[in-house]
């Protein structure tokens, strides 16, 4: 699952100012690009996505992206893009084609290290084999698979549209088409599931050996139809000894942990996520796509893009924008550690200053009350939370919250 960056509640809901301002070039920048439909809404999600009521324009779409990613061109110069992530909503639902003219249309305007990630969400019951194919033709070099289950009980309560059977054939074509990095999304604390059944789907999913894994436990998050009517889910004990059995097995099988609900083999991490944490610039193009620009003089800005597909579609000029607004103060230092605590090993303390441009030191009553707590770590070079702090995240960012 990608830190979806058209859903951060930490976006600010104001107008735009259709500010134009430099942006230096020190900080790592990536590129998200959102595409919001989906063939069915499934009842726990709460991203941007809508489902088509009539036949999805792909060109289009298209179209607007590379529109809207010239304006951003024009507001302030970019420096080298390190990774691409197409998320959504499904974005497998755009073929071959549309996803080559977008990679082109982006290659043609921005500088691309020579190395460069670009990954591309797929749902199983999406697939098809040429599709995959064209894919790869097209650039793309990392796939995320939402498996989310291998259980076709829990998938159908879920409201997922595949079966475990065609997550399988998904993996499957995906590596025999070629892609040696893959991701697998995978859930635990479905509805009526056991602490067995569980752990038989993370065993399934390891012994399918991705390079990467996203373990996450299902919550019920506001509007969406699972809060408003709640399945019955494992208990705080049974989802405890998930997480213990499951972390043990997934470091056995050479996983690590880098960050809460992200596990890697060597060299395996998501460049892009990766990013976020460490409190990188990234764009955001598509509709209710986020983005993260640092201007000159530690200025962070953030700007949202119109969040309904018609209305991003019928946008022109500057009202494809619909929010913009500098993060200052208290609210930027929180923002930071929500994302660099999420890391299993931190940031080095540097960071801090060279990414928000504030004085550590403000945060020396909070940081000793959470080092007194044992929740983070003493090392004078990083911040990171400790195994306990790491456990109890919530706690350790609301003492910084309560400053």
């Amino acid at each position: 699952m990608s830190a979806d960056p058209t859903d951060l509640a930490s976006a600010p809901s104001v107008s735009g100012t259709g500010a134009v301002f430099p942006v230096p070039s020190s900080l790592p920048l990536s590129l998200y690009v959102h595409i919001p439909w989906c063939v069915r809404k499934c009842p726990y999600c709460d991203f941007n996505s809508h489902v088509p009521q009539v036949a999805v324009e792909q060109e289009a779409y298209i179209d607007a992206l590379l529109r809207d990613l010239d304006q951003e061109m024009a507001r302030q110069p970019l420096g080298e893009i390190q990774s691409v992530f197409i998320g959504g909503g499904t974005p497998s639902l755009f073929d071959g084609a549309a996803i080559g003219r977008l990679l082109e249309g982006i290659a043609r305007r921005l500088t691309l290290v020579a190395d460069i990630e670009i990954t591309l969400e797929a749902n199983p019951g999406t697939v098809e084999v040429a599709r995959f194919v064209d894919y790869r033709a097209a650039g793309v070099n990392r796939l995320s698979i939402g498996v989310q289950s291998l259980d076709d009980q829990r998938l159908a309560a879920l409201g997922r549209i595949h079966s475990a059977a065609e997550a399988l054939h998904a993996y499957r074509v995906a590596r025999d088409v070629g892609f040696d990095n893959v991701n697998l999304d995978l859930m635990f604390g479905l509805p009526r599931q056991r602490v067995a059944d569980a752990l038989s789907d993370l065993e399934q999913v390891i012994a399918l050996q991705p390079e990467h894994l996203s373990w996450y436990q299902l919550t019920l998050e506001p509007n969406t139809a699972f809060h408003h009517k709640p399945p019955p889910l494992p208990d705080d004990d049974s989802l405890a000894d998930i997480m213990e059995l499951g972390q043990q097995r997934l470091e056995a099988a050479g996983y690590r942990r880098y960050e809460v609900s992200a596990y890697a083999r060597e060299g395996r991490r998501c460049t892009h996520n990766v990013n976020y944490w460490q409190f990188g610039d990234y764009l955001g193009i598509g509709a209710g796509a986020h983005g993260k620009l640092t201007a000159t003089g530690m200025r962070v800005w953030r700007r949202a893009k119109q969040r309904h597909p018609a209305a991003y579609l019928a946008a022109q000029g500057g009202r494809i924008v619909s929010t913009e607004a500098e993060v200052t103060g208290n609210e930027l230092a929180l923002e930071f550690l929500l994302n660099a605590l999420r890391l299993s090993q931190g940031v080095p303390r540097g960071y801090f200053v060279q990414r928000t441009g504030l004085d550590l030191a403000d945060l020396a009553p909070a940081l000793g009350r959470a080092q007194a707590l044992g929740l983070l770590d003493a090392d004078p070079t990083r911040l990171c939370a400790s195994a306990l702090g790491f456990r109890f995240l919530n706690d350790l960012l609301g003492l910084f919250q309560a400053d």
